[in-house]
């Protein structure tokens, strides 16, 4: 599924535009942004949970130079650790 189709479920489900769907949609998505981009967190009950971690340092090779090691900075990533519910729905319909 891609933003197109989750549109197109939202506004079928809830009952309005595809505009409104849009927007709705790109609400949750900058308000998540924004939170972890402050370093906070967002938990979802049942869905999951979003985070910021923090990935060091390390070697790495150049792909264009596989003989070349290059030094991978340290940098904050975003993660997503799904909720009790989630994996239980996911595992049941298997």
């Amino acid at each position: 599924m891609n933003k197109n189709d989750l549109i197109e479920t939202f506004a079928a489900r809830i009952g309005v535009s595809k505009a409104e769907a849009d927007r709705i949609l790109n609400t949750f998505v900058d308000i998540v942004t924004e939170t972890l981009k402050k370093g906070d967190e967002v938990n979802i009950a049942g869905f999951g949970h979003f985070i910021v971690t923090d990935r060091s340092a390390r070697a790495g090779v150049n792909p264009r130079k596989p003989s070349e090691r290059i030094q991978v900075p340290a940098t904050k990533v975003p993660k997503f650790r799904a909720g009790k519910n989630l994996k239980e729905a996911v595992r049941s319909s298997i």
